[in-house]
């Protein structure tokens, strides 16, 4: 079986899709597969029709389109070609011609002209049903898998000064609530993504210690993790929510979203919080601050949830999809 990976012209600010599908490519054992990576950032028309006939010319046994490019799916060979679909955030964000035209282009056509969708959570799954005509069988959830990076690694609570990590800095993960949200708290904030002049002003007048850094390795993206003594994640809207399950693989305690898919993700294993009320947020954080008792339970909780997302987990449950597609291929030959 030869196997091709469909992946987009890598850029600075996103690497997420690559970081997945290369640990699950860790996990692959007696398979061939290649990666192709599209020439050109999906921008204009041009390009994106030289990325779909680029993607023609190099099929495999079995094509991944690993996200975000779906159009290219509609010159690969339907029986052989399985999408990822990563979330559907995009349509809430689009308005009028722009958004039917997305509707049609990364979601209906892409999705007919798949054998196999794949969705990282149910929530997902939910959004292709409602914004295309899929049919539910077709659609398999395969959630995202742990870095094999991210290792327990114990370290002692700071509760006279936690060190709060923040992942993202899209409008999605609600730094600025959560900027309110700590105004007062002793603590030190460290943020990966990029601050915007509007974040940088907002973090200046709320008086909070923070840092910043922006285009990290996975190694110290993992770095900042060990470092922390707990993970805020209070996004309004995701696809998964792997800093969850990342941060229970190191041992840290979560404060997360009460609405999926980030529920179905912490397992039990998180502090729910209503992303909408900084009040909310601020009482999730104080209580893993004040309560050790309650944040060393949510760390044990957290290494049983992060078992459901192993590497190995993951990459057995593509390998199924694989074998199914390539079946007729095999015994041809």
């Amino acid at each position: 079986m030869r196997l091709v990976y469909f992946q987009r012209r890598p850029n600075s600010s996103n690497h997420s899709i690559e970081r997945v599908f290369a640990t699950v490519r860790g996990e692959l054992r007696g398979i061939e597969s290649r990666v192709s990576i599209c020439r050109f950032e999906s921008r204009g028309i041009f390009k994106r029709l030289y990325n779909m006939l680029g993607a023609a010319l190099v099929q495999g046994d079995v094509n991944h389109i690993t996200g975000d490019v779906h159009y290219v799916a509609l010159l690969l060979r339907k029986n052989r070609t399985i999408l990822t679909v990563h979330d559907c955030g995009t349509m809430l964000r689009l308005r009028g011609v722009r958004r039917l035209l997305f509707q049609w282009m990364w979601l209906r056509l892409p999705v007919i002209r798949c054998s196999v969708v794949t969705v990282i959570s149910e929530h997902t799954k939910r959004e292709i049903l409602r914004y295309t005509s899929c049919l539910e069988r077709k659609i398999r959830v395969v959630p995202d898998p742990v870095g094999t990076e991210f290792r327990p690694a114990l370290k002692v609570f700071n509760a006279d000064k936690p060190r709060i990590l923040q992942i993202g800095t899209n409008k999605n993960k609600n730094l600025d609530l959560l900027t309110a949200a700590l105004s007062g708290i002793r603590c030190k904030l460290d943020i990966i993504g990029l601050l915007s002049p509007e974040a940088q002003r907002m973090l200046e007048c709320s008086g909070i210690d923070y840092e910043s850094a922006a285009g990290l390795s996975d190694a110290e993206v993992a770095a900042k993790y060990r470092e922390a003594d707990l993970v805020a994640f209070c996004s309004t809207y995701e696809g998964f929510g792997m800093p969850i399950i990342e941060a229970h693989a190191v041992g840290r305690a979560v404060v997360t979203s009460d609405r999926e898919p980030m529920v179905s993700v912490a397992g039990g294993a998180a502090c729910l919080v209503d992303p909408d009320d900084p009040k909310s947020i601020r009482a999730g954080i104080l209580k893993v601050i004040e309560d050790r008792d309650y944040g060393q339970e949510l760390v044990r909780r957290g290494f049983e949830n992060a078992k459901r997302f192993s590497a190995e987990a993951v990459a057995q449950m593509y390998m199924a999809i694989y074998r199914e597609l390539a079946i007729p291929t095999e015994g041809a030959r």
